[in-house]
């Protein structure tokens, strides 16, 4: 988990989603309803909404007063990890009110928050931009910004509570952590929560060297280190409050501290003056170029004077397989993409083309090998322009690459899908049946390529009742005004589609999980502040469910999952966004359906028997296989104690090419344990952990042919695969009939 708190260069830590731990009577009673409720599952923690930059600004100037300069100092260092402690302080004060602290431990743990990483001004820079993994020395430097935040407050700030949650946040649950004696409750509260709240930002968050985790993997890192790292009270405290309709929350908070927060209060733990004036850091505005950048193909980066990126668009993305999140200000080096020239040998700095671009003033066209996504090699034409003011001075320089790997790309393919789809008449985007055509060609491209992608579903909320106020017309204006803005907000290779009434899909071509969420919320967030003309100028919003593809989908779990997402965003109360699955990662597939293949027996077994483990507890465990039940269409035939029997039919269109196919019946035997697992720390100390879960299934053909038997096999691994996936497990050598939990019987029971 994580070693620092930044943003970036938090490599263990995890965090989550989930559902509040219940008593064991509500658990009978909540479980009792999953035969009429299977469209439900487990609910993430809700995100904290994308803040505008100004609304930033004025959120830390009005929480910290006269300190919000020491905020801006971390800003102009690292922008990432300033905006990463801005998230975590909004998370943890909603978790703070939450639980009802007082006004003043509120305060504290807001403040420290904030704060808690100023200590990265004092690292070197090529440390904190590294865009690798950190070696033991540099990784001292990350441990010693700590020590520096301490040390900066203690100049300015006149609050001891403040300064001993600060000091106390990497501290481990388990006492572990070198440098960090305290452990379990002697670490300050606020301390503990901050480890979780800012655990789970840097998980979900993108960085250079690795993509944003879904919330449900970055859930069960969480429950992994529970125990260790982490407090499990507050693990599951945090999952409890995954479990609510945190946008309304999120309001509150924002509006407690711009409505609430007099400066007589924000100040009193400072020793200086009140500050004057707004940030006078330039907020550009460029929708046009912007929007060009975005839809083009090759990659194109922009570079300043100091060889600082200020510009890495979807191209970029799409060929290194690197956010422009979390890449934005980190210095260019040929070393960030592993350039070499045609021979393959390694590109030294001095004869890095940008570079050479910059300081020359001349242009550069050369034919290199970048590693692209997954490290895979890659040719480009690289194409380096310097940019220069009126009065010639070096501003920087342009970095054109464009893909000349022989290999047809995934968005031509994808693009030629749709290239004449059939149009819905009222939105001019596709109808159903093109989605209908369209969606498993598409994910069987991404699936070939081995590249995520994701599926969208929204919805406008009321629609009934803006028919009804309004009138028809109306009620079509506003459902052209979304299909309007789902085409605007599409990239080469996405396809929108109305899937009926006020409903449509997208498929985001080459997007992970967490990247779908955010761009879903930039939908809905711009829908909800567009004013509707027919409707008095009144704004409409809309709800949202995302996944991404994950181990043995089909083109119907993947939509029946967005789906699914769909209704949970319209209980939680509407216009919000619900991301749900684990995604299709490398962690994902290395211990998920790769593995699979790579112990696949040379003749092909009738009964499919494997012993799975997942680190989460056994009512998250539930929840994740009522959706797995629902996704798949299972039914459940028989509740045996801590068994339950299903059978669910595998219908996979891409494979039932001839007339003799048919969906084949599977049953699935599920037996549950759950052990109280003692976790060993990175550090050699051990803590006692959450409750982990332990799972025997098995996966039966109900009928079988000899001569399709290889075929039967094949598809029963990919339903262990998918059952895999949904329960988040990993393959373990074996398990024992001693722990078996008593009260799963009565969890189960309510099935029957």
């Amino acid at each position: 988990m994580p070693e620092h708190s930044s943003s970036d260069r938090i490599s263990e830590i995890p965090l989550g989603v989930g559902n509040l731990p219940l008593s064991a009577t509500d658990l009978v009673s909540e479980l009792g309803a999953l035969v009429s409720e299977l469209d439900r599952a487990a609910k993430p923690v809700g995100e904290i909404s994308r803040i505008p930059p100004r609304l930033d600004n004025q959120l830390v100037q009005v929480r910290l007063g006269i300190a919000s300069s020491l905020h801006a100092a971390l800003r102009c260092k690292h922008a990432p990890t300033a905006n990463h402690s801005l998230r975590v302080a909004l998370r943890s004060s909603i978790w703070a009110s939450s639980v009802g602290l007082s006004d003043h431990d509120r305060d504290v743990i807001e403040i420290a928050a904030l704060l808690h990483d100023v200590g990265i001004i004092g690292v070197p820079d090529h440390v904190l931009l590294k865009p690798a993994s950190l070696d033991p020395h540099e990784f001292s430097m990350i441990e010693a910004s700590r020590k520096m935040a301490i040390e900066i407050l203690r100049h300015a700030c006149a609050d001891a509570d403040v300064l001993d949650v600060v000091e106390h946040v990497p501290a481990w649950y388990n006492g572990s952590k070198p440098g960090h004696p305290q452990q379990g409750d002697r670490i300050p509260l606020g301390a503990r929560m901050i480890a979780v709240a800012e655990a789970f930002d840097a998980m979900t968050s993108d960085h250079v060297f690795r993509r944003a985790m879904s919330q449900e993997r970055a859930m069960s890192e969480l429950f992994a280190f529970a125990g260790v790292q982490f407090d499990p009270l507050l693990v599951r405290q945090f999952i409890d409050l995954g479990a609510c309709d945190t946008s309304e929350q999120h309001q509150q908070a924002v509006s407690h501290w711009l409505r609430c927060l007099a400066s007589d209060r924000s100040n009193r733990y400072w020793k200086l003056a009140s500050p004057t004036g707004e940030s006078a850091l330039p907020l550009g505005d460029y929708p046009f170029q912007q929007r060009l950048l975005d839809n083009m193909h090759d990659a194109v980066v922009f570079v300043d004077a100091n060889l600082h990126i200020t510009q890495w668009n979807h191209g970029a993305e799409r060929l290194t397989g690197i956010a422009a999140a979390s890449i934005s200000g980190q210095q260019w080096l040929p070393g960030l993409l592993d350039m070499r020239n045609e021979k393959g040998d390694t590109l030294p700095d001095d004869d890095c083309p940008v570079a050479c671009t910059v300081h020359s003033g001349v242009q550069s066209l050369r034919r290199l090998i970048i590693a692209g996504r997954a490290g895979q090699p890659v040719s480009v034409d690289s194409h380096a322009i310097p940019v220069v003011s009126k009065s010639g001075d070096k501003l920087g320089a342009v970095l054109l690459l464009h893909d000349a790997s022989p290999e047809t790309s995934l968005e031509e393919r994808c693009h030629s899908l749709h290239e004449k789809a059939t149009k819905d008449p009222l939105t001019q985007v596709a109808n159903r049946a093109e989605f209908d055509r369209v969606q498993e060609m598409f994910v069987n491209a991404h699936k070939q390529q081995k590249v995520p992608c994701s599926l969208m579903i929204c919805d406008l909320d009321f629609f009934k009742k803006v028919n009804d106020t309004y009138g028809h017309q109306a009620g079509d204006e506003a459902i052209k005004s979304l299909a309007s803005l789902l085409r605007s907000a599409c990239r080469p290779g996405d396809l929108v589609a109305r899937y009926g009434g006020e409903e449509f899909v997208m498929l985001f071509a080459d997007c992970d999980n967490a990247t779908a969420a955010r761009r879903a919320d930039e939908i809905r967030i711009a829908l909800s502040q567009m004013a509707q003309a027919p409707l008095d100028g009144r704004p409409i919003t809309a709800s949202f469910g995302v996944t991404e593809i994950q181990p043995g989908d089909t083109p119907e779990t993947l939509l029946r999952r967005a789906d699914r997402g769909l209704l949970m965003a319209k209980q939680r109360g509407r216009n919000c966004v619900v991301q749900l699955g684990t995604g299709s990662g490398e962690e994902q597939e290395s211990a998920g359906w790769m593995g699979l293949w790579s112990s696949k027996p040379a003749k092909p077994a009738l009964t499919i028997k494997q012993n799975l483990q997942t680190a989460v507890p056994l009512k998250v465990a539930i929840e994740k296989l009522r959706g797995f039940v629902a996704d798949h269409d299972a039914k459940i035939l028989k509740i045996d104690g801590n068994r339950i029997h299903l059978e669910m039919n595998d219908e996979q269109p891409a494979k039932l090419r001839r007339r003799a196919d048919r969906p084949v019946a599977f049953t699935l035997d599920v037996r549950f344990e759950e052990e109280q697992m003692e976790n060993t720390g990175r550090y050699g100390g051990k803590g006692k952990g959450l409750a982990r879960t332990k799972i025997l299934v098995t996966v039966t053909p109900k009928k079988y042919r000899d001569r399709r038997r290889n075929d039967v096999d094949e598809r029963a691994r990919e339903v262990l695969a998918s059952f895999r996936s949904y329960l988040m497990a990993s393959h373990c050598e074996t398990t024992t009939d001693d722990g078996v939990l008593r009260r799963v019987s009565r969890v189960f029971t309510p099935w029957k």
